[in-house]
């Protein structure tokens, strides 16, 4: 089965008799009483039903749904209903910033917004109202009905709560008739926003064409070693609001493996019962998660002792995590296979990393690998005058795809900053070698010069086996490099620390435990906020043009 349209996926994976089990960590938000197992054809009738849902709601051809909830698989299932009943979905992280949020829904002007109690809770106490930003505000979570209009409370006991113009649980829309329109392969088909690590995020428009048919259709083609299975069961712990989820969704449930566990946090001992329950054959996770769940390898009966192949996107993964999962699994041959790329272009390229490799003293996962044959070209080019670069040479990573997302939303000016002669500016540094292979240096905008702050961390995570990560932050007022060193308890050895970093140009460590650390709901680390809690300035080393 080749993944097509979105809004029918599960009804032709039901009709093909696809008997892939899903497996969750908690209920969905869409239906909490709906428990933690879920076949094909249940999942088809709940997007349908979904679906007949926003129509009756007045979700029409064209128009825009705006989800922002907890972190949950079910944003993609929303999707879905979304684009079945003609709507384009825009899926934004619960993550955000609540002034960041309202900016991103004044952009898009949503007809529907689909969101929480404890969202509208959390953005109404910092003084913005995401409900106003919408033609109508539906409620998911058990929750759901538990959501008071704003001033009811100075207005008494018999203010209007759930019940308020513009807010009511999507669970009491009455369903309509049954609704599937359809759309060209070139009209918009979903909206995702990029990680937004230096600012606000842009909002990254695809079509059926750009995310389904050049980038799914790819991947779920059943490869020697990397396809996925019948038998496989499948690990997905991600930022579900992103649009990597979504094109997974697609590839996954195209191929109909036996089973698929889903996971909304990352809280190891909470999430150990079900993996151990139900041991995955192909991971794919946060960068951030797998740094999270990486004591889970060592324990006797670790949940990855069946893992064949490890996925990771978003991020790079320093080599001492690489290692401890390719040793965690038992398998002859186990692979990680790591891709680039960013939420406008898909994945750029990719790499395969085997424990023989790891083990390597100069292992690094700055090696990106190679483009993706017959699908992407990459070359370098001089950052002030995007004059191509001959192989070898540092500057700014430029790309021609033809998945390339149709644009920014509200932001036409920025998308068009970003292309040059037909290529997309990446915004990131690094060396196109002479064998095709790409090395990443640094996101433009963070680079201090004089070291890649990326290669320095890879170097510090290897010293310092105890860290959770270490985050290395270019100065603008050109000082030393500022070293972040995360630790489970915020501690660290002072001597530890001297051996780490001799012979690197740092100031002196900052020490931070995971939760001090600001970042995206990718779990990436917001490296301008960071610097500025800690000096007090935002200032960025690079131009940030191409941010």
């Amino acid at each position: 089965m080749k993944p097509s349209d979105m809004g029918l996926l599960f009804d032709e994976a039901a009709a093909r008799g696809h008997a892939t089990v899903v497996h969750l960590d908690r209920p969905f938000d869409l239906a909490p009483d709906g428990g933690t197992r879920w076949t094909v054809p249940e999942l088809a009738t709940l997007v349908a039903t979904t679906a007949a849902r926003l129509a009756a709601a007045g979700a029409g051809r064209g128009d825009r749904v705006a989800v922002v909830k907890e972190n949950h698989w079910d944003y993609d299932l929303l999707a879905c209903a979304a684009v079945r009943a003609g709507a384009v979905p825009a899926q934004l992280s619960a993550a955000l910033d609540p002034a960041v949020l309202a900016a991103l829904l004044t952009r898009l002007r949503p007809t529907v917004l689909i969101t929480s109690a404890a969202v509208l809770e959390r953005c109404r106490a910092a003084g913005t109202d995401p409900a106003a930003l919408a033609g109508i505000c539906l409620t998911v979570g058990a929750e759901a009905r538990d959501v008071e209009a704003p001033g009811a409370e100075a207005r008494g006991a018999d203010a209007p709560g759930v019940g308020a113009p513009g807010v009511r649980p999507l669970a009491d829309i009455e369903p309509g008739p049954p609704v599937h329109r359809a759309r060209h392969d070139d009209e918009p088909l979903v909206i995702n926003h990029t990680s937004g690590t230096t600012g606000v995020p842009k909002l990254v428009t695809h079509s059926t064409r750009t995310i389904i048919r050049k980038l799914a259709r790819f991947e779920a083609v059943p490869y020697p070693g990397i396809g996925v299975r019948r038998g496989d069961t499948l690990l997905h712990a991600g930022s579900y609001a992103h649009g990597r989820t979504f094109c997974w969704t697609a590839v996954a449930f195209s191929r109909a493996p036996e089973a698929v566990v889903l996971l909304s946090g990352a809280a190891p001992d909470a999430v150990d019962p079900l993996l151990r329950a139900h041991p995955p054959t192909i991971v794919e996770a946060l960068p951030s998660v797998y740094v999270r769940f990486q004591g889970l390898t060592r324990r006797l009966d670790n949940p990855f002792r069946r893992v064949r192949l490890y996925i990771s996107t978003y991020d790079a993964v320093h080599p001492p995590t690489l290692r401890a999962y390719l040793h965690a699994s038992r398998r002859t041959r186990p692979v990680w296979m790591q891709g680039w790329g960013q939420t406008e272009t898909g994945p750029l390229t990719f790499r395969f990393h085997t424990r023989t490799a790891t083990d390597a003293a100069r292992s690094t996962a700055r090696d990106l690998g190679r483009p993706i044959p017959f699908k992407t070209r990459l070359r370098v080019v001089d950052p002030r005058t995007r004059m191509p670069l001959p192989r070898g040479s540092t500057g700014l990573l430029q790309a021609r795809t033809a998945a390339l997302a149709l644009g920014y939303v509200g932001e036409e000016d920025r998308w068009a900053d970003k292309h040059h002669d037909g290529w997309w500016n990446t915004g990131d540094l690094g060396v196109l070698r002479r064998d095709g292979s790409v090395r990443l240096l640094d996101r433009e905008v963070d680079s201090p010069g004089g070291l890649s702050c990326l290669e320095t961390e890879d170097l510090l995570e290897v010293r310092l086996p105890e860290a959770l990560e270490c985050v290395v932050l270019g100065r603008p007022d050109g000082k030393d490099p500022i070293p972040v060193v995360v630790t489970p308890d915020g501690q660290l050895d002072p001597a530890r620390w001297d051996t780490a970093a001799a012979g690197l140009p740092l100031a002196e460590p900052t020490v931070l435990t995971w939760d001090e650390v600001p970042r995206t709901g990718t779990g990436k680390v917001r490296r301008s906020a960071l610097l500025e809690q800690l000096t007090g300035d935002a200032g960025t080393c690079g131009t940030g043009r191409w941010t």
